[in-house]
């Protein structure tokens, strides 16, 4: 198993950091295009294998694409990052060149792979990747909605004072601040609604919180969070590399699923060899459905600023 990760900054080392550490993957190649970056990466992170216990092949290149080819998944991280006071939407006119060229890029030298898009603005830059690209779309995959998940379990559990093990929850919807869905009326601790244990007060906290995660941190830290989006990405890679038929939200394209046609945005998809091997129909809330359909809404626009 062959995995490629486009982009050695932050996010795109804690990928390969973590999906080395896993050790389901035979080889991970770290692809920038700054000079050296990627060779040192992925030299000090195979520093770590005697350490941290795995086998996995990491290396780095520089901007070679012949180095990632017959790559079985390939993650595009590159991009420029989010600062503070930056929407997503913002990045969409340097990001959409750069995600057009490097998906072109990799498809010439692995035409079978699987692509998971982490660049920013994902959904529209997941659906552009099916627009200029001609991979089926069970094999184009955003990550976005597998990172808002982490990011609502994590404040779920802060509510409730439980272990995060104990808690379970997803977000649907744009991967942006005000587009995303965090489902509170199917959230559980150990199977039991989370209402059972919050107020409605509450819950409406948890999901402001949740929504606004990423600028959170972009306003600590000065620049885009890593750590957590590199480990979303693992996760999908593993439940595809491994055909755990694992069930994400991620950002797909849609024809008709939940009322909705030709964009991408974030709803629970099966996970396998595949890729997306199923879309997964759940009932939502008239509240819930207003505020996807809305989200919908926010992402064509973004979409209607690509030039196709």
């Amino acid at each position: 198993m062959k995995v490629t990760v486009v982009g050695a900054g932050a996010v795109g080392a804690s990928c390969a950091e973590y999906i080395a550490i896993k050790d389901f993957a035979s080889e991970v190649v770290l692809l920038d295009i700054k000079e050296g970056y990627a060779e040192g990466k992925a030299m000090d992170l195979m520093q770590t294998a005697s350490l941290n216990g795995f086998d996995t092949k990491l290396t780095g290149v520089t901007n070679d694409y012949t180095k990632t080819a017959n790559s079985d998944i390939c993650v595009i991280t590159s991009g420029i990052p989010r600062k503070p006071g930056m929407t997503r939407e913002e990045l969409i006119g340097i990001n959409a060149g750069i995600v057009k060229s490097v998906s072109s890029s990799l498809i010439e030298h692995s035409p079978n792979t699987i692509i998971i898009v982490v660049s920013n603005p994902m959904d529209t830059m997941t659906y552009l990747v099916h627009k200029t690209t001609n991979l089926p779309k069970n094999r184009i995959i955003g990550m976005g909605g597998a990172l808002d998940s982490a990011r609502f379990k994590y404040r779920l559990a802060e509510a409730l004072g439980a272990p995060i093990s104990d808690v379970d929850g997803m977000v649907i919807g744009g991967h942006s601040d005000k587009g995303m869905v965090p489902l509170t009326a199917h959230a559980t601790r150990n199977s039991i609604k989370v209402s059972e244990f919050l107020s409605d007060d509450r819950l409406n906290q948890v999901k402001e919180d949740t929504k606004v995660g990423g600028a959170t941190l972009t306003k600590l830290l000065g620049t885009s969070a890593w750590y957590a989006p590199g480990a979303a990405v693992s996760g999908l890679v593993q439940a595809i590399a491994c055909d755990q038929k694992k069930m994400f939200p991620c950002s797909t394209l849609l024809e008709g699923e939940y009322g909705l046609n030709d964009l991408c945005i974030g709803v629970p998809v099966i996970l396998g060899r595949n890729g997306i091997e199923e879309i997964v129909k759940i009932d939502l809330s008239d509240a819930e459905e207003a505020h996807l359909k809305e989200s919908a809404a926010g992402v064509q626009k973004t979409n209607g600023l690509l030039e196709l």
